[in-house]
């Protein structure tokens, strides 16, 4: 029984290295897209994002600062890290998208930022957008009248009978 396991496990792992060294050109070919960005501009990214993690010109502490400068940097080198605002451009694209038709235009205004005012910031602990969307009014009649439906009139209670000169309802 033992022999059996093994052999499956060996098989199992020579199926799982198979699989890897297929995918690997795979995995190459689509990081090879863009042209990789030149090892002077990445550690001089660097550099300066270590200067601002040394310079406290950060929300978070040095340590955390540090430890992303350099996942930056490695992801750089590796060719994925994008400095450009097209993925953040798709994901708004997609949270409007979902919306109900008549509220994507009014998401797309305030994704773009239009009429928006910000206040605050992540290091005083959030930071809130405010957008201003004008509505047109709804057109009234020219006597300013609303020519709808009137509402119908309340019914008449009559008041209580009380008995005479007491006061005290009957």
């Amino acid at each position: 029984m033992h022999t059996q396991s093994t052999s499956f496990s060996r098989i199992t792992l020579g199926a799982w290295c198979l699989a890897a060294l297929l995918a690997a050109p795979v995995a190459m070919a689509a990081g090879a897209g863009s042209p990789a960005p030149a090892n002077s501009d990445i550690e001089a990214r660097y550099t300066a994002d270590v200067a601002r993690c040394n310079a406290g010109q950060i929300n978070q502490d040095k340590t955390t600062c540090l430890r992303e400068a350099g996942a930056a940097r490695n992801e750089a080198r590796r060719n994925r890290l994008s400095s450009s605002n097209q993925a953040y451009e798709q994901n708004e694209i997609k949270r409007c998208q979902a919306l109900p038709v008549g509220e994507r235009d009014d998401c797309m205004l305030q994704m773009s930022g239009q009429n928006t005012v910000t206040k605050g910031s992540v290091g005083s602990g959030g930071v809130l957008r405010e957008t201003t969307i004008t509505t047109p009014a709804t057109p009234e009649t020219s006597t300013g009248v609303n020519t709808g439906s009137t509402p119908e009139p309340v019914p008449a209670i009559p008041a209580p009978a009380t008995v005479p000169g007491t006061g005290i309802v009957k």
